[in-house]
């Protein structure tokens, strides 16, 4: 892409993938309770304290500083979609940054109630903490599919391939 930025470094892109890999993996691909089924949720676990910790050390759009979505840009945004006018800003829109905060909050939570269900015998075949992790996952995979929407939509609106940018770590610059 000639003109493009560096916009994703390397972690981020690799924590974007190992998060897709683990939560398809375990949504679709193995049954409750196997042992890989497990290693993914420990493996999405690590993940998000690596990122998150990335969040507050690197620069950029990396940042949490950078995407922290504040009322006042959380406004900006949703005034810009209402009007159906584009919202140009590298990394995440404000309210790109709040799903995806509460996607990474939800794979936390998955994994926390995983392990409860696996690790602590107290909560060994407990219902309720069973539907609890259902209802999670389940709530993550409706924000999957509103942040690949919306990350279409935005496409089209700005006239750009966001989803190419997480692959490639580079952007056109700002209009």
């Amino acid at each position: 892409m000639a003109g493009a930025i560096k916009l994703w470094d390397p972690l981020v892109r690799v924590f974007h993938a190992s998060m897709i890999v683990a939560f398809f993996g375990n949504q679709f691909f193995t049954e409750e309770g196997e042992t890989v089924h497990q290693w993914l949720g420990y493996y999405a676990a690590a993940f998000v304290l690596v990122r998150f910790f990335w969040g507050l050390r690197a620069e950029g759009a990396a940042a949490w500083g950078d995407c922290w979505p504040t009322p006042a840009r959380l406004r900006e945004h949703a005034a810009a979609l209402l009007g159906r006018r584009p919202f140009h800003r590298l990394g995440h829109s404000p309210i790109g940054a709040l799903v995806m905060l509460t996607m990474m909050a939800l794979m936390a939570l998955l994994a926390i109630t995983g392990c409860m269900m696996e690790e602590i015998d107290y909560f060994w075949g407990e219902e309720w903490l069973e539907n609890l992790h259902e209802l999670l996952a389940n709530g993550l995979l409706g924000l999957v599919c509103l942040h690949v929407a919306a990350a279409i939509y935005e496409s089209f609106q700005l006239r750009e391939n966001l989803p190419m940018s997480m692959i490639t770590g580079r952007r056109k610059p700002l209009p």
